[in-house]
């Protein structure tokens, strides 16, 4: 069942392709108004005509996040564009480094901070006040199961999705005295552009990495962006702080 978020207003970070995408649509056919915010332009853009082919009002903005001064701008273009800011998903990152901490260089280690991280923390900073004027709202910040375990050769991308993870935490307890509820969500393997690029596996070596997933398979982006939208709506009303693992079992 779709929630109901008519007459409310919604950002999504990285909302030109995979899980932003998806829930860019979703949030749209849940029937709220939709910044898209994305590096790449041309994809926010394209994923706000699909908003709009559905029936939903969205606006594409591009936003680096890990430029603050380009997050205040965007979010401010999204209330000017729409009135007000009830929801957000902070979605936008840079995918695993793939590399030991040995032979990571601090470029790197940097760029995925940037993004992954100081990229939440800058949006929490430009939404919360907007949010706070309005009466109140909710937030989910995309973390990872890598926000929960350690992985291999991922450093960068395990400390800065445990951040996000921390730093969602600390923000429900500072928050939702005025009304604003901010949650992090974990994703499993799922199929995203970002991932497929990253995937060079035949069907013997995709079996085997799925044979460690109860459900036996990646997530498909529309699965998580569902659980997403969920946690901005009122049938998420008293759910702040919390971390929700969405993996197919995985973790389990």
């Amino acid at each position: 069942m779709t929630v109901d978020l008519r007459d409310r207003v919604a950002i999504v970070t990285g909302g030109g392709s995979g899980i932003g995408r998806a829930a860019a649509l979703e949030f749209a056919r849940s029937g709220a108004s939709v910044g898209i915010l994305d590096i790449d332009w041309a994809a926010a853009s394209d994923s706000a005509s699909s908003c709009i082919e559905e029936g939903g009002s969205a606006v594409a903005i591009q936003v680096d996040v890990a430029d603050e001064d380009s997050v205040m701008k965007a979010v401010s273009s999204v209330v000017a564009e729409f009135g007000r800011l009830d929801c957000a998903l902070n979605n936008a990152a840079v995918p695993p480094d793939n590399l030991p901490l040995d032979e990571l260089d601090t470029g790197m280690w940097a760029r995925v901070i940037a993004v992954n991280l100081s990229g939440v923390f800058f949006c929490l900073r430009a939404e919360i006040p907007v949010m706070r004027r309005g009466g109140g709202g909710a937030i989910v910040n995309t973390a990872s199961t890598a926000g929960l375990v350690g992985m291999a050769a991922m450093p960068a991308y395990v400390a800065s999705k445990h951040g996000v993870v921390g730093l969602s935490k600390a923000a429900a307890i500072d928050y939702g005295p005025v009304g604003i509820r901010v949650n992090a969500l974990c994703p499993g393997s799922t199929l995203t552009p970002m991932m497929e690029a990253h995937l060079t596996l035949d069907s013997a070596e995709m079996s085997a990495r799925t044979s460690s997933i109860p459900l036996r398979r990646f997530a498909r982006p529309e699965e998580i962006a569902r659980t997403a939208v969920w946690m901005c709506s009122d049938d998420a009303s008293f759910m702040t702080g919390a971390v929700v693992r969405v993996d197919g079992g995985r973790r389990a």
